[in-house]
């Protein structure tokens, strides 16, 4: 079991910069995959990245790549996005997820990962 809990999302405006955390608890954090995905209501999930189970590995969305980072700290058992040049189609519901039986293959798919938080808001204003 692994629970997952983000923070840190918020208000901003356009061009500026959020750090979202995912503090997780339980077995298996330092042997998965981690991703994180976003969604706007009405619509589908969206991948943003993933991360190999030492951070070694990074994947990204077209979409964001060159101002999202991912990034994670295992002695803390956290998952962390850090969201820079924010624009107003980042707005959304992001979501971190745990791919348990996986520590290396970096999937882009939703279904592919067992747990996931509660999700954290982030709007950005013009």
């Amino acid at each position: 079991q692994v629970r997952l809990e983000e923070s840190g999302g918020g208000l901003v405006q356009a061009g500026g910069s959020l750090r979202l955390s995912c503090a997780a608890s339980g077995r298996n954090f330092d042997d998965s995959v981690m991703g994180w995905f976003r969604q706007v209501a009405g619509k589908e999930r969206e991948f943003i990245a993933a991360t190999s189970n030492n951070g070694g590995r990074t994947n990204y969305a077209d979409s964001v790549k060159g101002r999202f980072t991912i990034f994670r700290d295992n002695a803390k058992n956290t998952l962390y996005l850090q969201m820079n040049n924010l624009k107003p189609e980042d707005t959304a519901v992001y979501s971190c997820a745990a791919d348990i039986t996986d520590g290396l293959v970096l999937k882009p798919q939703s279904y592919e990962y067992e747990y996931w938080g509660q999700g954290t808001q982030v709007t950005v204003s013009t």
